[in-house]
């Protein structure tokens, strides 16, 4: 049991060692063997991840944006003050901005 490079054989005798490139070609196998492997997984997960997005998404617009919009529809709130425009009407709005000087843009700039 000493000798650390020989392995017993059932019928006595001690087989040689791997050669290196016998390793390196029983290592390239466990890598095929584990990238199916995680093929494998990536593809089952990414299912799951899909179907988890919808779920997630559904239920915020189920508990939180769909209510939302039906308590302003109920309270007959307008976010983008359209209300008052008629058929011709215009939705711009003046701006209130200073007028243009020398010194307001070497602040600016």
């Amino acid at each position: 049991m000493g000798d650390s490079q020989a392995i017993r054989t059932p019928a006595g005798r001690a087989s040689q060692p791997e050669s290196a490139t016998a390793r390196k070609a029983s290592m390239a196998g466990n890598e095929r063997v584990w990238g199916r492997l995680l093929n494998g997984w990536m593809a089952i997960v990414g299912r799951f991840a899909f179907v988890q997005t919808l779920l997630l998404l559904l239920l915020l617009y189920l508990f939180m944006i769909g209510p939302i919009s039906i308590l302003m529809a109920l309270a007959r709130m307008d976010q983008l003050s359209k209300r008052g425009l008629g058929g011709e009407g215009s939705a711009w709005c003046k701006a209130d901005t200073a007028p243009p000087d020398l010194e307001r843009a070497k602040l600016l700039s």
